[in-house]
């Protein structure tokens, strides 16, 4: 399988053409518009190596992610980045290389925080290992890292390696009424207490959060702060997780607006939902890309066209010159003759 995939690279290397990286193709929608011969690598599957007691786990790109979380339920342990699969049949490859995290993040850590290794093909159609299976293991993880939201630019992610731990021992979900500034205050104030937070979620004049911990800690916290109990809480954030909640059904163009958990509420005004503490903001708006992008930097962050509108006003927020620079090196390294998914980070590309 790798020789064959190996031997595409070379060939589209050869003859200046441009491949469009796909496994499911449920994160197909972010990002620039994929260009190419499609590429496809969900073949490439299965779990290569898993011990639990190490809590490290090894797996190919194509696995899906839904056998990899009922591999991991069946030893009470988790992805605690709590990726989003947006489809039925989304893969290892495709959660890191979108580099999407759900509701624990901010609590947990984010994708590129739990991967330890990564093996992967360059343009030159070279065989690349980073990292390894242990944190301790230093060697190249920034590389690693550097594969986490890279989208497919800088080349195929053949395994990756990833820290999973344990699945809490309960949980419990409360619902608070209060507008988008007190939430916002709420949220953090409670994060720097100790509180056994894991998500939170601000919608329509109702803020939801979710503890998880012992059940002693979690009761000790409910009774401090008091709120409703949220029925079937566990639906409640899957829908959050997959933008199944009734906010994402609006046909209009999302903004991911990431800032400072702190900022008051945005300007310009539309429906908005927050999670992550204050710090990711979604917003559906019809002001134009530059004064929702100004109002997310004037807040100390930045916007991403995260799904639907016109790609053509650049879906990721610019980046200044200096980064720029260091990209268009980054991707030149990995991939000298610019074939993987040109145009699905930056134009500039």
């Amino acid at each position: 399988m790798i020789n064959e995939l190996i031997e595409k690279i070379q060939h589209a290397a050869a003859h200046s053409q441009t491949l469009a990286m796909s496994g499911s193709g449920s994160k197909a929608f972010y990002g620039g518009e994929l260009h190419g011969i499609t590429f496809d690598v969900a073949a490439h599957r299965g779990i290569v190596d898993y011990t639990p007691t190490e809590l490290v786990l090894t797996a190919r790109s194509g696995t899906p992610l839904v056998e990899i979380e009922q591999l991991l339920s069946e030893h009470n342990q988790m992805l605690a980045f709590e990726p989003p699969h947006f489809g039925p049949y989304a893969t290892l490859g495709g959660c890191v290389a979108s580099g999407l995290s759900g509701p624990r993040r901010p609590y947990s850590g984010a994708v590129r925080d739990f991967v330890l290794g990564v093996g992967m093909l360059d343009g030159r159609g070279q065989h690349l290992k980073f990292g390894g299976q242990v944190m301790k293991n230093v060697a190249g993880y920034d590389v690693s890292r550097l594969m986490t939201g890279s989208l497919g630019t800088l080349g195929v992610l053949l395994d990756v390696s990833l820290k999973v731990l344990p699945l809490p021992a309960t949980a419990l979900s409360l619902r608070f009424a209060c507008d988008q500034q007190a939430a916002i205050q709420r949220m953090n104030s409670w994060s720097r207490q100790a509180l056994p937070l894991s998500a939170t979620c601000w919608e329509n004049g109702q803020l939801t959060i979710r503890m998880e911990g012992t059940q002693r800690a979690i009761q000790a916290a409910h009774g401090k702060l008091g709120g409703e109990l949220v029925a079937n809480d566990m639906a409640f954030w899957r829908d959050i997780r997959e933008q199944r909640a009734a906010f994402f059904l609006s046909p209009l163009p999302l903004w991911r607006l990431s800032v400072p958990s702190t900022a008051a509420a945005l300007k310009p005004e539309g429906p908005q939902l927050i999670e992550w503490g204050g710090a990711l903001r979604w917003l559906y708006s019809d002001s134009s890309p530059g004064e929702i992008r100004n109002a997310a930097a004037a807040a100390g962050g930045q916007a991403t066209l995260f799904r639907g509108g016109d790609k053509r006003c650049g879906v990721f927020h610019p980046l200044p010159s200096a980064l720029l620079a260091i990209q268009r090196r980054i991707k030149h390294n990995f991939d000298p003759h610019g074939i993987f998914n040109p145009c699905r980070l930056f134009h500039e590309f």
